[in-house]
């Protein structure tokens, strides 16, 4: 019987090193477009040693894309039943865009994946991703109905927070390009905050 033993610190180091790099390959060429050897170039390993830590482009891939779900749900399981419905729908709608601000490489990885007809996720997201959307849809259902914040469809309005604050992370080069020397997020908050105040606010 083999006995366990946990990663030295070199070993931690090079998996997380390995990891990074991949991030930054997959990112830019996605799944298809990247390769190993990018990915060992890109970390300072030989391929062989980058074989040792991970057997495959696709076992990269699987560990970083296993981590990037539950960071990216969080802010969405952050959404408080017990809040004030507009506070904790604006919120979560900076909470995202501060996640593309902060993680671009990991919104890109992920949309690369979804482009692709997310073949390594699918099942979260017709599972772990569908339930948690659904909760949620259903506690601002019941603010809506509580006349707290206006109706609107509460599943599309969630897919336009992902929409309008992903855009700045995923179309990066182009919102940069358009806006040229001006800093993407310094007016992204408060256009979306106003954007989205007016929207929900209630008649009245």
């Amino acid at each position: 019987m083999t006995q366990y033993r946990p990663a030295t610190r070199i070993q931690a180091r090079n998996r997380a090193t390995i990891l990074d790099a991949a991030l930054d390959v997959f990112a830019a060429h996605g799944y298809s477009g990247a390769t190993v050897d990018q990915i060992a170039r890109a970390a300072g390993l030989s391929k062989p040693n980058l074989l040792y830590y991970f057997g495959s482009k696709e076992a990269i891939h699987t560990a970083l894309l296993s981590g990037l779900l539950d960071t990216w749900l969080d802010p969405l399981r952050a959404l408080d039943p017990t809040g004030e419905p507009l506070d904790e729908i604006l919120a979560y709608m900076h909470r995202k865009l501060q996640m593309s601000r902060d993680l671009p490489r990991e919104s890109r990885l992920f949309a690369h994946e979804i482009v692709q007809g997310a073949p390594r996720i699918l099942e979260a997201l017709s599972t772990d991703l569908r339930l948690l959307v659904a909760d949620k849809a259903a506690l601002i259902q019941t603010w809506m109905d509580q006349g707290r914040i206006a109706r609107v469809h509460p599943h599309h309005l969630i897919f336009s927070i992902w929409s309008l604050t992903q855009h700045y992370a995923d179309f990066d080069v182009q919102v940069r390009a358009v806006l040229d020397r001006e800093d993407p997020f310094a007016a992204a908050p408060e256009f979306l905050e106003t954007l989205y105040r007016r929207l929900l606010q209630p008649p009245g």
